[in-house]
């Protein structure tokens, strides 16, 4: 048998009170919360922990066992996102439809864009570090597992995850060069024999 329990019933069977918020308030509290970095384990302690040493039995324990251990922590979060949420309030007045349209713009055509077809920013990127050429690869070339040319050198380019994968359909004939997507951007491996051909040329 397999059923859920939702977080309110949770709370109603344990008896404790559901606070209430204006429609849209968490959404906005979450979110400056996460930008104020608020309730990181350097400001509130790491929770998962804590509540393991914990052995009271009531809500009243717990928070009176938390704060002889962190008195400082509810203000010092709420302050940091009450900070954030005043940041807020200063940049909400010049969002406007032009703006919005732009990030829907960016979001919709120019991110989906550079997420699926970024192949040809690494191998310019490679190019440039080794002061060579590239060009992207012809759909025939394609058909064999070329994505494009540093030099006169075939490469193809994959995920990080493909090198893991013990059973491979496709067998590729070229030097693999491996990506993979971070916050920030992306990483980039060469493998070393592409690198020292490369240096050579």
């Amino acid at each position: 048998m397999e059923f859920k329990i939702k977080t309110d019933e949770i709370r109603k069977l344990m008896e404790i009170d559901n606070p209430r918020f204006p429609k849209y308030a968490t959404q906005i509290i979450n979110l400056a919360n996460q930008n104020a970095q608020a309730t990181r384990p350097k400001v509130v302690g790491q929770m998962s922990e804590l509540i393991k040493e914990f052995t009271g039995r009531t809500l009243e324990e717990w928070e009176q066992w938390y704060l002889e251990r962190y008195p400082d922590s509810i203000d010092e979060a709420t302050k940091k996102i009450l900070g954030m949420i005043d940041n807020f309030r200063d940049v909400i007045n010049q969002i406007d439809e032009s703006m919005i349209r732009q990030w829907v713009r960016d979001l919709v055509i120019v991110k989906t864009f550079i997420g699926l077809k970024f192949q040809e920013a690494v191998l310019k990127k490679i190019a440039e570090k080794f002061n060579t050429r590239y060009r992207l690869s012809e759909p025939e070339e394609e058909s064999r597992g070329i994505d494009g040319y540093i030099g006169e050198i075939p490469v193809s380019i994959k995920p990080v995850t493909y090198q893991f994968k013990k059973m491979l359909s496709e067998k590729i004939e070229v030097y693999v060069i491996y990506y993979e997507k971070q916050k920030d951007g992306i990483k980039i491996t060469i493998p070393e024999e592409l690198e020292e051909k490369l240096i050579q040329m």
